[in-house]
């Protein structure tokens, strides 16, 4: 398939440990570089993970929404614009079967990526995602309630 954006990385999402594959052009046409990081979720780690995508010239980011794991690292790639930041629905980029580890998801969607296979989810702009986290609150008290009474 043609490469339609040839410098990007994917991250393979969990609670305590992230896993970055990037994938930028090789020594030869045909070729490509693949470079593997796992790192820590601490907020610093995952600034010095923005600012060593940006340095390998990154322009692409893609990752799974994993409960709400995502979160932290998505607010990380998305304070700088150099990035585009992907958002997938785990559902719709599922690995093949075979053997699954964290290394093979976030080369997975890399390959996805670099080839224009992914679509981001819907991120609503932060006066709504506020609106739905209070509806989803009240919600959950009026159900609170009702199971109470």
């Amino acid at each position: 398939m043609e490469i339609v954006y040839p410098r990007v990385a994917a991250i393979d999402v969990h609670k305590k440990q992230i896993t970055v594959a990037v994938r930028t052009p090789g020594e030869r046409a045909w070729q490509r570089r693949q470079q593997l990081r796992k790192l820590p979720t601490y907020y610093r780690s995952l600034r010095e993970m923005t600012a060593w995508l940006i340095e390998q010239g990154v322009t692409h980011v893609a990752m799974e929404a994993t409960g709400i794991y995502w979160k932290p690292v998505f607010h990380a790639l998305t304070e700088t614009d150099d990035l585009k930041v992907l958002l997938c629905n785990a559902h719709h980029v599922k690995n093949v079967p075979g053997r699954k580890t964290d290394a093979n998801d976030a080369v997975w969607l890399a390959e996805l990526c670099e080839v224009g296979l992914l679509r981001g989810s819907f991120i609503p702009p932060a006066d709504i995602a506020a609106i739905r986290e209070l509806t989803r609150y009240r919600k959950k008290l009026i159900e609170e309630r009702t199971r109470e009474t």
